[in-house]
């Protein structure tokens, strides 16, 4: 782990403190804002929001943190200022608007996705971050523990109810007995994911069969080279994701049922989830930051949060083009993208 300075922020949050007191009698309080600093007030902060790459599952985490400022009365542009950068799925990226947001006057970062909290951490070591969407904190050296981070640095895990996504496929694939797998070499966050996967599929007397793509335009061919699997597991993988449209075309030709680990997955494409809705994930990690803000909560002695709801979610066109009948049951129970 590294060493971290962040124990000056004692100073740090009374001067913070005092900039906001400074602020509130330059900010408008019409009586419509929840967001008060004290006397009817409010208080202003600017945030920086690092997102690694653009597809469903990370936008709605951007999307749900925001929200969480609107829901506590803070008006963008006015009480708040995002500034939201995104990589582009590069980490060279990521560490670049690190370094840049280490050296801005913010009050606190979003990093959104294992690697750009990654580079964050290793950037950013006086302001408070937090880390949405990354699934094991600890693997990917973010926090010397879940239950206490120990620096400037917590946020929440998007770790998937693994035993339930596999139980599903079961559900929908009966005679499966090889599950392919198609993921990031260079993300931490998925060799957690394929390790736990392949320790749930043990118990469940499945194989799970591997492939490693480097780049986006990889995808295809390592969905070919995964052969003659009955099923395909996406996992939270950003690269897999963002290209999912590569991996879904090869699974459809091959009638091969893609069973995903999260709701935009299965909006993209694949057939089924019991996964992490990211938007309320988001919104979590959003009433976090205002913990920080408002509060002087501490980033080093908050617990990393787990998602506190996961979705259902199936997609009956996927399942046709994949060759797979939904049973009744799941389809009752389940929300439906058409």
């Amino acid at each position: 782990m590294r060493s971290s300075s962040f124990p000056r922020r004692g100073l740090a949050a009374i001067g913070l403190a005092a900039t906001a007191a400074l602020t509130l009698a330059a900010c408008s309080s019409d009586g419509g804002s929840d967001a008060d600093g004290g006397e009817g007030e409010s208080a202003s902060f600017s945030v920086g929001i690092s997102q690694l790459v653009q597809h469903p599952a990370l936008d709605a985490a951007t999307d749900g943190f925001k929200q969480a400022f609107a829901d506590a009365g803070y008006v963008e542009g006015e009480t708040v200022e995002f500034d939201e950068q995104n990589a582009q799925g590069e980490q060279a990226n990521a560490v670049t608007i690190a370094q840049n947001f280490a050296s801005s006057d913010l009050d606190l970062v979003l990093a959104v996705a294992t690697p750009a909290a990654q580079a964050a951490a290793q950037a950013i070591l006086d302001t408070p971050v937090l880390f949405t969407a990354v699934t094991d904190a600890v693997s990917a050296e973010l926090v010397d523990s879940n239950e206490e981070p120990g620096s400037n640095i917590t946020g929440t895990s998007d770790a998937a109810p693994m035993d339930e996504q596999f139980e599903l496929l079961l559900q929908l694939v009966p005679d499966a007995k090889k599950v392919g797998i198609v993921y990031s070499s260079g993300e931490v966050n998925s060799e957690v994911q394929v390790a736990a996967a392949e320790e749930v599929a043990a118990g469940l007397d499945l194989e799970i069969v591997t492939q490693t793509v480097t780049t986006a335009n990889d995808l295809a061919q390592a969905t070919e080279a995964l052969g003659e699997v009955d099923a395909i597991y996406v996992p939270t993988d950003n690269m897999v994701v963002a290209g999912l449209a590569s991996l879904v075309q090869v699974a459809e030709t091959n009638q091969i049922p893609v069973i995903a680990a999260e709701a935009g997955t299965v909006e993209s494409g694949a057939i089924a989830t019991i996964g992490i809705d990211y938007t309320e994930l988001g919104r979590q990690t959003g009433e976090m930051a205002l913990r920080i803000l408002e509060d002087g909560a501490d980033p080093a002695t908050m617990p990393v949060e787990t998602a506190s709801e996961f979705t259902y979610v199936v997609n009956p066109g996927a399942a046709e083009r994949m060759g797979v009948e939904i049973p009744a049951d799941i389809l009752d129970q389940a929300e439906t993208v058409e």
